[in-house]
């Protein structure tokens, strides 16, 4: 074996003891991303169902109750509660207790029995806009759909047969046809959590070894700076190797997203993500000196950035264009892109290759600049 494989090997036989030393650490870096995926993934959900809906009914009249019979039958409204006054209604949103409130006129039923139109007027609580917009649009087809069954009613009844509509809709939704949001929001939490597992596991060791005083002898062996960074990675590795593939077994088993595409597409593209994440988090700690500050650098730069900046929750294209610029030097974004091409959509690195190349340079760069900084920190 070369010198330098020795040298490697050495200082990753010290970290793989320093973890199994530390069984707390090693219960935590095992249990945060099962306690991650099991809490955002049942928590964090962007479904909009049985929105909770109070009616004001100033008709109460069959016609009326045949309204409020439609709206609660959906899948997408519960009537909590049918009240004959607008005052309660109010009183409900402003509470919380209702998102959305519909008001039926008092003339509902003898307009509709003369084939009139009638309004029937839509309160939202905005304080919660995408629910609300979401709500308003499910609100507007549930109407739409019974006033179309009104049309027809009235068409058979004056013997000019049911009406045609001038165009028919016929929709299909590829790659998460059931438009669950678990499929959309696992396969990027596994991009957040890996990134702050990585961050968080490395920013603490090199600090450490600066406090303890021993970076100071590690730099005075034979040893580089790059096998350094190497045979401290090479633990932390295995732990996000662990980590991964617990990730993706619960994201498959447990909350039931389809893996279409290749293990090993995934598993290329977890390697390069996990190295580059594992030194971003050794520049980080090269560059403190300070386990409290190497702790805190890491959340930041990689928690919020992987959260907010990488599309996991919220669009890219919806951001201003000054933080989509920023968004392009997040690598979760490039990750997440192709978690949901092999999860969801079945294709490879003919199309793919793009985020691949990113997430290889952005391993690389990362590599050398830590590198660059031990020795740096060696010279001087």
């Amino acid at each position: 074996m070369s010198p330098p494989l020795r040298r490697i090997r050495a200082i990753a036989r010290k970290e793989f003891l320093h973890i199994l030393r530390d069984p707390l650490s090693l219960a935590m870096a095992l249990a945060i991303p099962f306690a991650m995926l099991m809490l955002f993934g049942y928590a964090l959900s962007l479904d909009v169902d049985r929105v909770p809906t109070v009616v004001f009914d100033a008709s109460r009249t069959p016609q009326s109750r045949d309204l409020i019979s439609s709206i609660d039958g959906s899948l997408y409204f519960t009537v909590t509660e049918v009240v004959t006054d607008y005052a309660p209604l109010d009183r409900a949103i402003l509470r919380g207790e209702a998102l959305l409130g519909i008001v039926i006129p008092s003339d509902f039923a003898r307009e509709i029995d003369r084939g009139h139109t009638v309004e029937v007027q839509v309160l939202l609580d905005g304080s919660d806009s995408n629910t609300a917009n979401i709500a308003r649009g499910y609100a507007e087809g549930v109407l739409n759909q019974y006033s179309s069954r009104l049309q027809a009613k009235f068409a058979n009844l004056r013997g000019a047969g049911p009406i045609q509509p001038a165009l028919n809709l016929n929709s299909r939704v590829w790659f998460n046809a059931d438009l669950k949001s678990k499929n959309f929001i696992v396969p990027g939490l596994i991009a957040v959590i890996l990134q702050v597992i990585a961050a968080l596991l490395t920013s603490l060791t090199i600090a450490r070894e600066w406090e303890l005083g021993n970076m100071e002898l590690l730099l005075s062996t034979p040893m580089r700076p790059w096998e350094l960074i190497l045979g401290k990675m090479s633990a932390f590795f295995a732990i996000g190797v662990a980590d991964s593939t617990f990730a993706v077994l619960v994201g498959r088993y447990i909350f039931g997203v389809p893996l279409r595409g290749s293990l090993l597409d995934l598993g290329v593209a977890i390697f390069f993500f996990l190295f580059g994440a594992l030194c971003w988090g050794l520049l980080i700690s090269a560059l403190a000196r300070n386990q409290l500050l190497a702790y805190q650098v890491g959340i930041l730069s990689s928690f919020l950035p992987s959260f907010l900046l990488s599309g996991f929750i919220y669009a890219i294209e919806n951001m201003p264009v000054p933080i989509q610029v920023v968004t392009y030097i997040v690598p979760s974004r490039y990750f997440i892109v192709i978690l949901k091409g092999v999860f969801l959509k079945d294709i490879g690195y003919s199309i793919l290759w793009p985020q691949l190349v990113f997430l290889f340079l952005y391993a690389a760069v990362v590599f050398l600049v830590a590198a660059r900084r031990l020795n740096q920190k060696l010279v001087t």
